[in-house]
């Protein structure tokens, strides 16, 4: 008879998140390692106090509360952080630490980034990773580049881990034929604070007069129109609209897409461009690749070393024009090759035997 797979609560944050969801077995929980079985279980996320949610209902994250830690900390066996804390200062993650400590459940901490996409000064983020680094028991992330960073900054090493899949298996599938307009997309979305698209749209649409086929399609969020809302930002709303009348530009307004309408919005490019001014790692660049579409992305974090991409030099005191068209040129007669649905399967399963080996690293540290 076969041994029972020993067993990992996680306490993940947060645990609904498309990430984390694709680092468990497909249709299991059950990892097979050189020890033996190990069944990962990642606790749900907790509905918050508020009753805030978004997509996912993981928001804000109710597991990053040093009162939470004191109430559940015999339902989980590990705490492992990944997004979420954005709203958290320094005193408050040290006592979410301290409470770890005190109840002695291991830390593992995977750094998404080095710099926070939604701060425009990165003085918060970084005090905070100074004190989530040091404390973690173990740290992953998903580039080289971002691991040389984690040892030139705390002398930690930092297991290197890729991004998993992003899209549903049934997505996956061999990209149509080429059809008669090139379409290359900037999603400026509700123009967080890294996304600086104008002048990454400006000479796109110069340099679209090149070619015989192409529209610059300019996307975003209806929110910026909206007066009170976070987002509100009718200059550039007004800009952008302007821009409709341009001969090679498309722009459309709409609300937040479902998955499935995101989906069908990447298909439909030829070409995505990042208009990101500092950033680490992309969700949306993993995305674009389970779905064959190219990425033209920018010189700053460590995008080229996620996905195979094109990119341009791009950064908070730096933007060469020339470097985004030689891009554009790149992309519009080679296509990186896309993502396969076995070889992110196989991925995938990797990707669960590695985090199952970790938990079991740290509790028996």
């Amino acid at each position: 008879m076969s041994a029972e797979p020993a067993r990992i609560r996680v306490a993940s944050v947060p645990r609904s998140h498309v990430y984390i969801q694709h680092l468990s077995p497909l249709n299991s929980s059950v990892s097979t390692l050189d020890s033996g079985p190990v069944s990962v279980v990642r606790l749900p996320d907790p509905v918050p106090a508020d009753g805030t949610t978004v997509p996912g209902r993981w928001w804000p994250p109710a597991m990053l509360d040093p009162a939470w830690i004191a109430d559940h900390h015999n339902e989980f066996d590990v705490f492992h952080i990944h997004f979420g804390f954005d709203a958290l200062d320094p005193a408050q993650m040290a006592a979410v630490v301290d409470e770890l400590d005190r109840h002695h459940k291991p830390l593992v901490y995977t750094l998404h980034d080095l710099r926070n996409p939604h701060h425009p000064d990165p003085g918060s983020h970084d005090e905070v990773l100074d004190i989530l680094v040091p404390a973690a028991d173990e740290v992953i992330t998903l580039t080289p580049g971002a691991a040389q960073q984690i040892s030139a900054r705390w002398h930690r090493e930092a297991t290197v881990l890729p991004h998993p899949h992003v899209v549903p298996p049934a997505r996956f599938a061999p990209r149509e034929p080429q059809s008669d307009e090139f379409v290359v997309g900037v999603h400026a979305k509700s123009l967080r604070a890294n996304t600086d698209p104008l002048p990454v749209i400006m000479t796109l649409l110069e340099a679209a007069a090149d070619y015989p086929d192409m529209t610059i399609q300019i996307n975003l969020h209806d929110e910026v129109f909206v007066p009170g809302n976070h987002w509100y930002n009718p200059d550039f709303g007004t800009t952008a609209l302007a821009l409709s009348r341009h001969p090679y530009a498309r722009v459309l307004v709409h609300d937040y897409y479902s998955d499935d309408q995101l989906w069908d919005y990447l298909s439909g490019l030829s070409v995505s461009v990042l208009p990101y001014r500092f950033g680490t790692h992309s969700g949306w660049l993993e995305a674009c690749h389970d779905l064959g579409t190219t990425v033209i992305a920018p010189s700053c974090g460590f995008y080229a070393e996620q996905q195979d991409c094109f990119t341009y030099d791009f950064g908070e005191d730096r933007f060469d024009a020339d470097s985004l068209k030689q891009a554009l040129a790149q992309a519009y007669s080679a296509r990186p090759a896309a993502a396969t649905w076995p070889d992110r399967r196989e991925q995938r399963i990797f990707l669960a035997e590695q985090h199952a080996a970790l938990y079991s690293r740290a509790l028996n540290a």
